[in-house]
């Protein structure tokens, strides 16, 4: 896989988990004007967040808006939220 396409992969995830974030801060949402371009930055993850600074940069450099988000820390991936479940059989 070549360097730009597993970027590309990993700023799916990102963005993913980003919009998983705003679902749970509605208020984040009507902060960001419609017309940019969100640019993430994970603090975690050097090699994306330079690749994601220079794309945010050449964006700006076109004349476009751009807000860059600081991600500070990502959870470990989880499969689900569920901690406790009981299960009744019908007879």
């Amino acid at each position: 896989m070549n360097k730009e396409k597993e970027m590309i992969g990993r700023n799916v995830e990102l963005s993913t988990e980003f919009s998983r974030y705003l679902f749970e801060h509605p208020e984040i949402v009507e902060k960001i004007p419609i017309d940019a371009e969100i640019i993430l930055l994970p603090e975690f993850d050097n090699e994306l967040k330079e690749f994601n600074l220079k794309l945010g940069k050449n964006i700006e450099a076109e004349g476009e808006k751009v807000v860059y988000i600081l991600i500070k820390n990502l959870r470990p991936k989880t499969l689900s939220r569920i901690e406790n479940i009981e299960m009744r059989a019908v007879t």
